[in-house]
């Protein structure tokens, strides 16, 4: 079994750390409170252009020696940005936990930001943006984000708009990055076979190095005032129709988030999914059809999305809403409650098997709830969620004020489809 073991440093980092003697290998994480829904409309894509930046180069590593220390020893390096965080990470054999967590503090501290890189960097951002619209698949939750969002940083792209990283340059990047990238808002894990007080000796050095800075906190998400589901259409000629259906759900502080997780699950969560067993197998209305959530500090949401003909768009919308409605009146079973429970503790497991997974696990938590709540906790918290929950829930999360569905594909906003979607959560 992991060991979890949090210490609180002098200035405001915290090192997190999971002991798991089986592994052989070690992730070290180094997890930045700041993400997209930090940043103005003027400043959208900073974080992510800065995760981008710090592997181009520091003082005393080009990108190529970044990368070949950590690669020449068989492990890799990576990187994410989320709307309220960044993740830098690496991997390797758990006898070079020292140089992973070397270089990543180099990245973090001692990057260049060499204006020529920023310019390359900026190109292939926008390359990233062109791959994404090209995929409306992934394009609709970031248009749904938009709906259910207007105007909010929550509602913008983690990547910005071309616009957005033409008008950066160094010093606006930096000043972004001085306002953020400090100690309060760091916090270093490490999961692998090595023990707390070794773990913590290796990310000591760098924590010490963080500058102290002021909290910044985000703008809180508005309450949406809509008294029907928004829509949001991008005409596109595809083959295909993508649609996301998006309810704005409780936030991963709140009672209910396990209840949230649970619903998911019966749902649209897998294969033995109610939206799945419906829409795919009963009416083969869809190939990819499914629900996910995404939690956040003040909120949540709770996304049904689907690939499709654009013709089985308003007939795939009135079965949805059929599920909707039976998960509204009707608690779910007790075996379908206790197999969806059992898929969520079996997913835990399953996904825990990693050192990267470990440590994704320890630092995301810390980072959010300030500390790491040990997996079979969390286990324990979903195994007792009830049928009536689930019911009770439901009634609360699927209204129309709450909605919002984004469509891309080649479909015109039609009276029958505004009416089928005023009908959607009747």
């Amino acid at each position: 079994m992991a060991t979890y073991r949090l210490s609180n440093q002098p200035n405001g980092s915290r090192i997190v750390t999971v002991r798991a003697p089986h592994l052989r290998s070690v992730c070290v994480g180094i997890w930045v409170s700041v993400g997209s829904r930090y940043e103005s409309s003027e400043e959208s894509g900073a974080s992510h252009f800065i995760e981008h930046l710090v592997f181009k180069g520091t003082r005393k590593r080009s990108a190529k020696q970044i990368t070949q220390t950590i690669e020449g020893l068989g492990g890799y390096l990576n990187a994410y940005t989320s709307e309220e965080h960044t993740c830098y990470y690496a991997k390797t054999a758990a006898r070079h936990c020292t140089t992973a967590m070397d270089v990543l503090g180099d990245m973090i501290l001692n990057s260049t930001f060499d204006p020529a890189e920023i310019q390359k960097e900026r190109q292939v951002i926008e390359e990233e943006i062109a791959m994404y619209e090209d995929q409306p698949n992934q394009q609709v939750l970031e248009d749904l984000n938009a709906v259910i969002w207007p105007r909010h940083p929550l509602g913008q792209s983690i990547a910005g708009t071309r616009k957005s990283l033409r008008a950066m340059n160094r010093d606006s990047i930096l000043a972004f990055r001085d306002r953020h990238y400090h100690a309060a808002n760091f916090v270093v894990a490490i999961a692998g076979p090595m023990p707390h007080a070794e773990a913590k000796q290796i990310a000591i050095p760098f924590c010490e190095r963080l500058p102290v800075g002021v909290l910044e906190k985000f703008d809180p998400a508005p309450e949406r005032k809509a008294t029907s589901v928004g829509i949001g259409i991008r005409r596109k000629r595809t083959e295909q129709s993508s649609m996301a259906l998006g309810f704005l759900t409780p936030s991963r502080h709140d009672s209910s988030r396990n209840t949230l997780r649970v619903l998911n699950t019966i749902l649209g969560e897998n294969m033995s999914s109610r939206l799945f067993q419906s829409v795919r197998e009963e009416h083969g209305m869809a190939y990819s059809i499914g629900s996910s959530i995404g939690f956040f500090d003040d909120l949540g949401l709770l996304s049904i999305s689907a690939g499709l003909d654009p013709s089985n768009l308003v007939r795939t919308l009135e079965i949805i809403r059929d599920e909707i409605q039976k998960l509204k009146s009707l608690a779910p079973g007790i075996a379908e409650t206790r197999r969806a429970r059992d898929y969520l503790i079996g997913q835990i497991d399953l996904t825990l098997e990693s050192s990267t997974q470990l440590m994704l696990f320890a630092g995301e938590q810390t980072l959010t709830k300030g500390k790491a709540t040990p997996p079979e906790k969390l286990q324990d918290e979903i195994a007792r969620v009830r049928p009536r929950e689930v019911r009770d829930l439901a009634r609360q999360v699927f209204c129309s004020e709450k909605a919002a569905l984004a469509i891309i594909g080649p479909v015109k906003k039609s009276p029958e489809l505004i009416d089928t979607v005023a009908k959607l959560v009747d």
